[in-house]
């Protein structure tokens, strides 16, 4: 555990690590929140549902990107002020919006949203030296894990103790207590040696093929991910075994996050675009395990092992390839890749499930992760330096 004792003896990281676990909860509470709200708060229905985060999630797409470049051009401080009050005043005033009214404000609440991951992301690249990177991600990715074990349950605790309108008010109070003490750590995103670097570069020159590979990679992670998640939901419905849902989540996140634990460990990787086929690949055989809810954890645990090494990486890469003068965009279309990731796997995985079986949206998930990893070996993503492509010891 050298590499995770020198990378947390590092001025300011173990700070920022614990700043953005907290940071997180809230963005992973989202969804919940605002499914909780249409459909409960407001008598909707869940499609209706799925039309207001879906709407959050293109503004999420969106916005990541522009955020990126405000703090490449003004700093961290007035990006993380304007985001902070945005998303507050969002929250804080949907427990009062019409269902009409709501569905446009999704947008824009999600195009000015605190973009959490990127402001992590960033910092780790500026903060910690190219040799423990992959430590850092890795715990990053470990943090990002838990943020979504107990971002969705607060949500549901709150809603169902008082009210889905007092979610609302306890998630924009969340994102205005976690914005404020980002200003006021400020963390570096521009190393002490990079500060001078400020030329802009043309898009068209670091917007290569294999930075589009990288991108597809984490985007196709998470593709796999959304899909297993409905599938795995779909599975157990089937089986009438949906109350060990939480279980089963704990038992995945819980290998994701050692996966992590010895992808940070270690001093060589797999490549990016390897541990992406892996990860697909090993998804794959969960669909002849569905008949019993811990076989399915079981069978589920390989693929989840290489989740949070593959996000790993991918932070890893997009560090390396991004200029620093256009750190900030590069980081925020990472956030867009991931987010188009989500937004395609869920639906599209749903969609196999609806029309043939759980065991066949185990099997097209798992596939859509193989393709991915194919075609981002195509761009060029595969091709890292020589030291990258060993198989990792101890």
């Amino acid at each position: 555990m050298q590499q995770y004792r020198r990378m947390l003896g590092l001025p300011g990281v173990r700070a920022l690590m614990i700043l953005m676990f907290f940071a997180r909860i809230p963005l992973a509470a989202t969804a919940m929140v605002l499914t909780l709200l249409v459909a409960v708060g407001l008598g909707g229905s869940y499609g209706a549902a799925g039309l207001v985060g879906a709407a959050g999630t293109i503004g999420v797409a969106v916005g990541a990107p522009l955020m990126g470049h405000v703090v490449d051009r003004y700093g961290l401080r007035p990006m993380v002020l304007l985001a902070t009050l945005c998303e507050a005043a969002f929250w804080l005033t949907a427990r009062f919006m019409p269902y009409p009214v709501l569905l446009g404000s999704a947008f824009f609440g999600g195009l000015l949203a605190l973009p959490s991951m990127s402001i992590a992301r960033q910092a780790i690249a500026a903060m910690v030296p190219e040799d423990l990177r992959r430590t850092a991600f890795s715990l990053d990715s470990i943090s990002i894990e838990l943020s979504y074990m107990v971002g969705p349950a607060l949500a549901v605790l709150l809603a169902t103790q008082l009210s889905p309108q007092a979610a609302t008010t306890g998630l924009g109070c969340a994102v205005l207590v976690v914005g404020l003490l980002i200003v006021a750590f400020n963390p570096r995103v521009r190393a002490d040696h990079e500060r001078g670097d400020t030329e802009r570069v043309p898009r068209r020159e670091w917007l290569t093929p294999k930075f589009i590979g990288v991108l597809a990679v984490g985007g196709g992670a998470v593709f796999v991910l959304a899909g297993t998640d409905v599938t795995m939901i779909a599975a157990l419905r089937a089986n009438g075994e949906l109350d060990w849902t939480g279980l089963l989540v704990v038992i995945i996140c819980t290998s994701s996050a050692a996966g992590g634990l010895v992808h940070g460990a270690v001093r060589r990787s797999l490549p990016q675009v390897v541990l992406m086929g892996l990860m697909g690949l090993l998804t794959i055989p969960a669909a002849l395990f569905i008949g019993e809810w811990w076989l399915l954890a079981l069978a589920l645990v390989p693929s989840s092992f290489l989740c949070a090494p593959t996000m790993a990486t991918t932070g890893e890469e997009v560090a390396r390839l991004a200029p620093v003068s256009m750190r900030g965009a590069a980081t925020g279309l990472q956030s867009s890749a991931l987010t188009l990731g989500a937004s395609l796997g869920a639906p599209a995985i749903g969609f196999v499930v609806d029309h043939s079986s759980p065991a066949w949206g185990f099997a097209a998930a798992g596939l859509g992760g193989v393709l991915v990893a194919g075609a981002a070996w195509g761009l060029g993503a595969g091709r890292t330096k020589k030291a990258n492509q060993v198989v990792p010891v101890g």
